[in-house]
């Protein structure tokens, strides 16, 4: 089946041309927040394009020209974003390169991509370069920190960079609205490697002409409006942070930028943000803090929690089936609402509008939760190759269990063997500098092999099934879907934090699962646990019958060939560094199955014993 084909007409030359457009509309509307001395400061959408084209003229003074690659080393900030926009204005693209990236690949990234500036957060972010050979490399530019007058390549600061860009401007103050002029749909807007299994990165090309038709599109459906204030939070390095840098300055929502995810929840109460996006473990965190709250209350507190969720999800499964809610159902929703549910609001700053999830699948039970809340989540679907923005939810025409429909005018197919095909503006030139890999993920007609699995329904809504690479097969024989498994787990332990199931040519599954430092802290307050190490409490016999009593409750939810016979639970939680998990959260099964192959065999061989 294919889903219907949508045209957008194209607004935009580049995002350059819409930057601009975005400036002129509204010069002195708030559009970038940032954590300021004294709380939130803004900037207006004018002093934004002040600081933008003084970045791209100094960066032409450098010698920046049409499609030159400038990387960006540093955490989701202000000067992050500052930084993306003078690259492209300068007629450049930009190199993402997440802060998390040891040096080894930070520095076959630099090389690989061709970049001839590499503008890094801080000296510690540069020192990753040092005394590697990048003969393209001319300049290291630092956001924050002093510049080393000694250091090969030649560094400056940001502030510098922004001086010498002024200076250039006062002379030729037209030179950077002239240079954008130039930038043509089809030139490389950004160079984003993907974190993918393998050793080493792919590079994916993506142009201007799919960031913009990804934005329009957004805007067409109201997942965001002007009248938003968003927060932004998610690495930009990701092409999810990309796309809402993006689409927010087509819509041109303020939007507040703070990449520290430990200030979070403490900068929401500030921020009060309208709408949201994340991975969808930040869902998951904020399901499992409400869960084992309203639990360890005990008593009164404990059943009215229970009863507010029963008569949520009883109404949103109503609604999802397209029956009629009864008045005494709505009155009593709307009283676990005021009640109950109302904390959960708070908790995200009390004005919530949209909430949206992506990167990675999103349980359907927390989908439900949070829809019974009165927050639905948006959930939507796509790849760094097509741009990050193929199907979403619209707000008001939620399917709960789908990832929405195709935005723009994206094309979907599935093709014989369920694998999800994508053509259209989003979709990549193809993986820098890889032809043959090229050619494998992209027909020549233009159609993009997701490597997902997935069914179209009647209205277009597309359903994930799995990755393609992930299903496994037991030794008996049957299918099964590591990831649906792990979502449902985290929906029934509001303990957990990962859960890794390992089937793969084996004849059961097993599952490795990582506890939320601080669910699992709350747990064991009041008891012999209460104060203990985080690895002395998931290694208790207590913690262990904890989780056996929810892989129980897993169990009974499974096919007989999916059930959990043994699980593990690890002493430490998974970790970018490891190379456990990506930078959005995604789980890298190759990273985990080699770095604790002695306890899943030990999961195996007790098995064996038991018989």
């Amino acid at each position: 089946m294919t889903a219907p084909v949508k045209t957008t007409e194209a607004t935009y030359r580049s995002i350059p041309d819409m930057f601009f457009q975005r400036v002129a509309a509204t010069p002195d509307a708030r559009a970038f927040g940032y954590p300021g001395p004294a709380g939130p400061t803004w900037l207006t959408w004018a002093e934004v394009a002040e600081r933008a084209t003084a970045i791209a003229a100094g960066l032409r003074g450098l010698e920046v020209g049409p499609e030159d690659r400038v990387a960006i080393m540093a955490n989701t900030r202000l000067e992050w974003a500052l930084a993306d926009i003078g690259i492209m204005c300068a007629g450049g693209a930009t190199t993402t390169v997440y802060p998390t990236t040891g040096a080894e690949d930070a520095t076959y990234i630099v090389r690989d991509s061709g970049s001839k500036i590499v503008i890094a957060e801080d000296p510690q972010q540069a020192t990753k370069l040092t005394g590697a050979d990048l003969p393209e490399v001319t300049h290291v530019v630092l956001m924050e920190g002093e510049a080393d007058p000694a250091a090969t390549p030649a560094q400056l600061t940001l502030a510098e960079l922004e001086r010498r860009g002024r200076e250039a401007l006062a002379a030729d103050p037209d030179m950077i609205t002239t240079v954008a002029k130039t930038v043509e749909p089809e030139h490389l807007a950004t160079l984003i490697y993907t974190s993918g299994t393998t050793s080493q990165p792919k590079g994916v090309e993506l142009l201007h002409r799919g960031w913009c038709a990804v934005s329009v599109a957004v805007g067409e459906l109201k997942v965001l409006v002007p009248e938003d204030l968003h927060y932004l939070w998610l690495p930009l390095s990701h092409s999810f942070g990309k796309m809402l840098l993006c689409a927010m300055i087509h819509v041109g929502c303020p939007t507040y930028i703070d990449g520290r995810v430990d200030k979070l929840v403490e900068n929401l109460a500030v921020v009060r943000p309208t709408l949201m996006c994340g991975a969808p473990r930040i869902y998951e965190k904020v399901h499992n803090r409400v869960v084992t709250t309203a639990l360890n209350d005990g008593g009164v507190k404990a059943a009215l929690f229970r009863w507010a969720v029963r008569v949520g999800k009883l109404r949103v499964a109503k609604q999802q089936a397209g029956e009629s809610v009864s008045p005494l159902l709505a009155l009593q929703h709307e009283l676990a609402l005021k009640v109950v549910f109302r904390k959960i609001q708070q908790r995200l700053g009390g004005r919530i509008r949209v909430l949206v999830s992506g990167a990675a699948p999103l349980s359907k039970d927390i989908a439900m939760f949070f829809a019974a809340a009165g927050l639905p989540i948006l959930e939507g679907y796509g790849l760094t190759e097509s741009s990050a923005a193929n199907f979403v939810n619209r707000p008001g025409a939620l399917k709960i269990g789908t990832v929405g429909q195709a935005i723009g005018d994206l094309e979907a197919r599935i093709a014989d063997d369920g694998e999800i095909l994508l053509r259209g503006d989003p979709v990549m030139r193809g993986y820098h500098n890889l032809p043959e890999e090229t050619a494998e993920a992209l027909t020549e007609d233009g159609w993009l092999h997701t490597g997902d699995i997935g069914e179209l329904d009647d209205e277009g809504y597309l359903r994930i099934t799995d990755r393609k690479k992930d299903l496994v097969k037991t030794s008996g024989g049957k299918y099964i879907a590591p990831s649906a498994i792990e979502g449902m787990f985290k929906a029934v332990c509001p303990y957990v934090s990962q859960a890794v199931v390992i089937a793969h040519s084996r004849n059961f599954c097993t599952m490795l699962v990582t506890l939320d430092p601080d669910a699992i802290a709350g747990w064991a307050e009041g008891g012999p646990l209460a104060g203990k190490p985080y690895e002395e409490i998931v290694g208790s016999a207590e913690a262990r019958a904890m989780v056996d009593g929810y892989v129980r409750q897993l169990n009974a939810q499974l096919n007989r060939w999916e059930t959990i016979k043994k699980f593990a639970i690890l002493p430490r939680d998974l970790s970018i560094e490891d190379g456990e998990i990506t930078p959005s959260m995604k789980i890298k099964r190759r990273g985990v199955e080699q770095n604790f192959s002695e306890i899943i065999e030990k999961l195996y061989a007790d098995a064996v014993a038991e018989l």
